[in-house]
């Protein structure tokens, strides 16, 4: 446990952006299994929606710094390449 009076206001900020982050990266990939769910069912309204908002977690998580960008483009491509071979 901290004593300085620094380090304990460290710990209350690390908290609240440790809750923040995983908010953004769990919210990304649910969105992401919910399209691969869709794809895999053939629900192409649905997945198209569910790819919609894929993409957008995926930049915000990337916007954010969670997740690095050479990732955040190697999962939009793999997850427009499920969604044109399906087609």
């Amino acid at each position: 446990m901290p004593n300085i009076k620094s380090a304990k206001k460290r710990v209350r900020s690390n908290g609240k952006r440790e809750k923040a982050n995983t908010i953004v990266t769990s919210s990304m990939r649910t969105a992401i299994k919910k399209y691969e769910k869709d794809i895999k069912a053939g629900n192409m309204e649905d997945a198209s929606k569910n790819l919609n908002t894929a993409v957008q977690r995926i930049d915000k998580a990337m916007k954010n710094g969670l997740v690095h960008k050479n990732k955040a483009a190697r999962l939009k491509s793999r997850l427009m390449k499920m969604k044109n071979e399906k087609k």
